[in-house]
């Protein structure tokens, strides 16, 4: 399904932890909201993931190596690479994500990084 929306301004308003906004058959728009001291959490994925930062400061570990990131950073991350994103500034850091192909459930809500750690122990038995 076409999706079209002012991406800066959804990724603004977003409060909640993962908020899946368009699934396609070989894309996903996700937006993301981690709180200060908050990580996405050490991961590997199957598939390519991009993701654009708007508000907030933090760092990048790709393959063990550590990145600053900032507003209007692009990080992207091929599959297989081991990766995380923490945000280590004291405001909450907002970002988009595109996932190819898709991750997540169409329609996936997160409201807390507890919430979706416990969706995915739930997802894996």
């Amino acid at each position: 399904m076409a999706y079209h929306d002012d991406i800066i301004k959804a990724a603004k308003d977003n409060t909640f932890f993962r908020q899946v906004l368009s699934t396609n058959k070989y894309s996903q728009v996700v937006v993301m909201a981690l709180q200060p001291g908050e990580d996405i959490g050490m991961e590997v994925h199957h598939l390519d993931q991009i993701l654009v930062f708007i508000e907030g400061e933090g760092k990048a570990i790709l393959n063990g190596v550590e990145s600053p990131i900032s507003p209007n950073h692009l990080v992207v991350v091929p599959a297989e690479t081991e990766h995380n994103f923490i945000n280590t500034g004291a405001t909450v850091m907002k970002l988009y994500t595109v996932y190819a192909p898709p991750e997540h459930a169409d329609g996936t809500i997160h409201k807390t990084k507890a919430d979706a750690v416990a969706a995915e122990a739930a997802e894996h038995h």
